[in-house]
C-alpha cells in the first residue's frame, strides 16, 4: 500500500515505516504531522484518484530530526574579465517518519458516485425547462411580430382605399386649371376681336375723309 501525498510542495510516494527528506517543516522533533492533501492511494490494486485530492484521506507522520543537507557549492566564472565566485549552500531540510495512511475518502468517493445520477437528473430536468420557456417565448415573439404586421397590412389597405379623394381632389384642380385655361383664351378672343373692329373703325373713317377731301376738290373745280 503506497499514496502520493504533497508535502511542502513536492509530491511524493510514501508507504507505512518509511524514512524522508523534506524541506524544513514547523513543529518539534517528536510531534506527529498529517498531511490532507492525498493525490492517489493504491491499496492491493485497489487504487483511488483524488479531483484533485481525495476527500477525508490523510496520511500521518512523525519529525523524527531537523537536519541540514550536504553541502552544495555554487561557482561562476566570466571569461576574459577576470571575474569568478564560489558560494557554497546547505538545505534546511527535516527527516519524516510515515505511521499510517488512511482512506477515509473511499467510503466518501463511493456515495458521491452513488448521488451523481440523481444530480444529473435534477440538471438535465432543469436544462429542459430552461428549453421549454424559452421556446414559449420565441412563439409569443412570433405571435406579437405576426399581429403587429397584420395590424401594418390592415392599416396600409385602409390608406389605399382612401386614396381616390386624392385623385378626386387632382382631378378638380384639373378641373379649375381647365376652366382658367378656358377663360384667359375667351378672355385673349376677346381682346383680338376687340383690336380687330377698332382697326376696321379707322380704315373706314380713313376712307370716309378721303371721299369727302376728294368731292371738296372736284367741287372747287
Amino acid at each position: 500500500m503506497y499514496a502520493i501525498v504533497d508535502i511542502a510542495g513536492q509530491q511524493m510516494k510514501v508507504k507505512k515505516d518509511q524514512k524522508i527528506f523534506v524541506n524544513r517543516i514547523d513543529g518539534d522533533q517528536g510531534s506527529s504531522v498529517h498531511f490532507d492533501k492525498v493525490l492517489l492511494i493504491d491499496n492491493d490494486k485497489n487504487v483511488l484518484i483524488g479531483e484533485p485530492v481525495i476527500a477525508g484521506a490523510q496520511v500521518k507522520a512523525r519529525i523524527a530530526e531537523h537536519l541540514r543537507g550536504d553541502k552544495v557549492l555554487v561557482f561562476k566564472k566570466k571569461r576574459r574579465k577576470g571575474y569568478q565566485k564560489l558560494n557554497g549552500h546547505r538545505q534546511y531540510l527535516t527527516q519524516l517518519v510515515i505511521e499510517d495512511i488512511l482512506e477515509k475518502g473511499a467510503t466518501a468517493k463511493k456515495t458521491e458516485t452513488k448521488k451523481e445520477p440523481a444530480a444529473k437528473k435534477q440538471t438535465e430536468e432543469e436544462t429542459k425547462e430552461t428549453v421549454a420557456t424559452a421556446s414559449k417565448e420565441k412563439q409569443s415573439t412570433k405571435a406579437q411580430k405576426a399581429s403587429a404586421t397584420e395590424k401594418k397590412s390592415s392599416t396600409s389597405g385602409k390608406s389605399g382605399t382612401k386614396k381616390p379623394a386624392t385623385s378626386k381632389a387632382g382631378s378638380t384642380q384639373s378641373k379649375g386649371s381647365q376652366t382658367k385655361a378656358k377663360s384667359t383664351s375667351s378672355k385673349k378672343s376677346t381682346k383680338a376681336s376687340s383690336g380687330t373692329a377698332s382697326r376696321s373703325k379707322s380704315t373706314t373713317k380713313k376712307t370716309a375723309e378721303k371721299k369727302t377731301s376728294e368731292n371738296k376738290k372736284q367741287s372747287e373745280d
